[in-house]
């Protein structure tokens, strides 16, 4: 089972450009289900649609309650009835989805989210979530806070399958940072009592790149932060056959397709064996 991950920029820089870019990436990558963050909806369009549409995927999307903060971020006359959220798209049914709001104080409170859906993949049931932490540098008592709630809301979706829980999405959090060490629960006490969720860039081939963020790329080059790996795919322990486990990871869309960069962030990309 392929699984990427990959935050969209929204609607900032070129991006009518870049969603042809990201279409490219996708195609060439022919994952199985993807967890998306800052998916743009205007209009009656919604780009995860187009780009399940185009992949012959089936797709979920949960829209953030609190749109109005991040179009103020656009240029003038560009703000008008935008929507942001995150979305799954998935090779398999989806049988269920939930949204939960995490937690922030008002000042941070631009409505970032975690989506569940429940996959109906031939032999096993997948329990998928895709979250997007808030970005506030100075943040990570939030995140930690964040992270807890998002733990137990896994917890809630995983039963009723041997597949283990596969939770994507943009942290916003460095990998040696106490929000990664607490819900991940093995290299810190878990959020949840008992709960394990493996960071899959563990499996990675020592010394592969794995920055998601770096100053390569023009769009984040202009706030002047050192590159880090801020994108995840955690994945529970494999079940009783090896259900789950991790078999290789890498990054995508870590550069320009036709001259155009995809996105600020870089896509990682997971292989899970499904026996």
């Amino acid at each position: 089972m392929r699984v990427v991950t990959w935050n969209l920029w929204w609607r900032f820089g070129p991006w009518e450009a870049r969603q042809k870019a990201i279409l490219t990436v996708l195609r060439e990558l022919r994952p199985d289900v993807v967890g998306l963050q800052e998916v743009w909806a205007a209009g009656g369009e919604n780009l995860a649609g187009w780009l399940a549409d185009d992949l012959g995927l089936y797709w979920a999307w949960a829209p953030s309650p609190a749109s109005e903060r991040w179009r103020r971020r656009l240029p003038e006359g560009e703000e008008g009835g935008v929507d942001i959220g995150n979305a799954v798209l998935s090779r398999w049914p989806i049988t269920a989805q939930d949204t939960l709001l995490l937690p922030a104080p008002d000042d941070l409170a631009d409505g970032r989210l975690a989506l569940h859906a429940r996959l109906a993949a031939p032999a096993y049931e997948v329990p998928f979530f895709t979250t997007h932490l808030t970005s506030a540098p100075g943040a990570s008592a939030v995140r930690q806070e964040q992270v807890t709630a998002l733990a137990r809301f896994v917890e809630r979706h995983k039963h009723g399958t041997p597949f283990p829980a596969v939770v994507t999405g943009d942290f916003n959090a460095w990998p040696d940072s106490d929000e990664i060490r607490l819900f991940g629960g093995y290299k810190a006490p878990s959020a949840v009592p008992g709960q394990v969720l493996l960071d899959a860039w563990e499996y990675a081939e020592p010394g592969a790149p794995g920055v998601t963020w770096s100053p390569e790329n023009p769009y984040a080059a202009r706030l002047l932060e050192p590159p880090v790996r801020i994108d995840y795919i955690h994945v529970g322990p494999p079940g009783p056959v090896g259900e789950g486990h991790v078999r290789a990871v890498r990054r995508a869309g870590h550069g320009p397709v036709d001259g155009i960069w995809p996105s600020d962030h870089a896509a990682v990309v997971a292989d899970l064996a499904m026996p």
